[in-house]
């Protein structure tokens, strides 16, 4: 800086430069969060198609005379706290490795925190559990209808906080939601008719959608506050044990399974060796995924983050394409080009509408 307070052109070049290279490391951390949101999906998928839930699904053994509600929606909600019981294990290893431990309890004594908690079971037991539905009901089509979540979350932007939606972030909304058409046409059978499991598949895709969104309208005030390493944590563990302890039984409740048949589940869930190494690899995509996409998006915005991590719309469908349909063999995980032509489109769709975002949130 020179003597009358003007920057040095070298100076003010080498911190544009600088400021340049961060938000670029940004982007590739946000874009390797959709990638590990891919395994995530992946191997959850596949554990519940191993060990004791091959018992649970067939109604033999432990799952002996179970109700075709807790086929749906009380497995699909166990299937997702086993995964974020495992996800909250792997983010509290991580905190502790990282001396943030202290620092989890602090927040969750602020409203941060208690805000973080609120997103975190609209988030996790809700939103997750839809998704798991529709992964059960539709198989990895759905995956990009659930990433639908950026463009919902622009809309409730615009509802609660009054944020201007511009002509860039309405065309990548539109491009989102003309994708999500595509993709459901894919699971069209006759030509004419929609299959019964796919519409509810695609209809709880789209749920989880509206969960995400939701959580990330409101989680991302409180994750300006509060530090995202934390956040990660309080996030998944809320998730784990909201899920585990008051979701599964709730929902067994009402099946007429009784409450102690969900507690019964979990527990062989939790004990079960040849599904819940899948399921502790698939906790760990979810912690990392959930990381990166935080830290990515305070290098590069949040818009853009959340814009990087959509591209789970792609990723998610081939993780399972190789993982469940390559290596371990599985029927019907190949993707009609309708629904690849799809999930491309939406990629698109949300890199429009979060480069919209960024480019409204500078002028702002």
């Amino acid at each position: 800086m020179s003597n009358n307070g003007v920057v040095a052109p070298e100076v003010a070049a080498a911190k544009q430069a600088r400021d340049k290279a961060y938000r670029k490391k940004g982007i590739m951390i946000a874009i390797l969060s959709g990638f590990l949101y891919g395994g995530y999906t992946a191997f959850m998928t596949q554990g519940m198609g191993t060990g004791v839930w091959l018992d649970f699904y067939g109604g033999k053994g432990i799952a002996a005379g179970i109700s075709a509600f807790a086929l749906v929606y009380t497995l699909s909600a166990l299937g997702a706290a086993v995964n974020d019981i495992c996800s909250g294990v792997w983010s509290l290893i991580y905190g502790g490795f990282i001396g943030r431990i202290g620092e989890f309890g602090r927040t969750l004594a602020t409203k941060p925190g208690k805000i973080l908690i609120l997103a975190a079971i609209i988030g996790g037991p809700l939103a997750s559990t839809a998704y798991v539905i529709g992964l059960q009901m539709a198989g990895s089509i759905i995956v990009p209808i659930a990433a639908l979540n950026a463009a919902i979350g622009a809309i409730i932007g615009r509802l609660i906080y009054k944020q201007k939606l511009s002509l860039g972030m309405i065309l990548g909304i539109l491009i989102c939601f003309a994708a999500a058409v595509l993709i459901g046409s894919s699971s069209m059978t006759d030509g004419l008719h929609f299959d019964g499991k796919a519409i509810l598949g695609m209809t709880a895709a789209f749920c989880a959608a509206l969960g995400w969104g939701i959580e990330g309208a409101v989680g991302g005030y409180a994750c300006c506050i509060a530090d995202y390493e934390v956040a990660i944590i309080i996030r998944q563990c809320t998730s784990g044990l909201v899920n585990g302890v008051i979701l599964v039984p709730i929902l067994s409740v009402m099946g007429g399974d009784g409450i102690g048949s969900g507690f019964k589940w979990l527990g062989a869930a939790l004990t079960d060796a040849p599904s819940l190494w899948m399921f502790f690899v698939a906790g760990m995509f979810a912690s990392f995924s959930f990381k990166f996409w935080y830290k990515g998006a305070s290098m590069c915005g949040a818009a853009l983050g959340m814009g990087c991590n959509g591209g789970y719309a792609f990723w998610g469908p081939l993780w399972c394409y190789i993982v469940i349909g390559l290596i371990f063999g599985v029927d019907g995980y190949a993707i009609p080009w309708q629904g690849w032509t799809g999930a491309v489109i939406m990629v698109a769709g949300i890199v429009i509408l979060a480069i919209s975002q960024d480019k409204a949130a500078k002028e702002a």
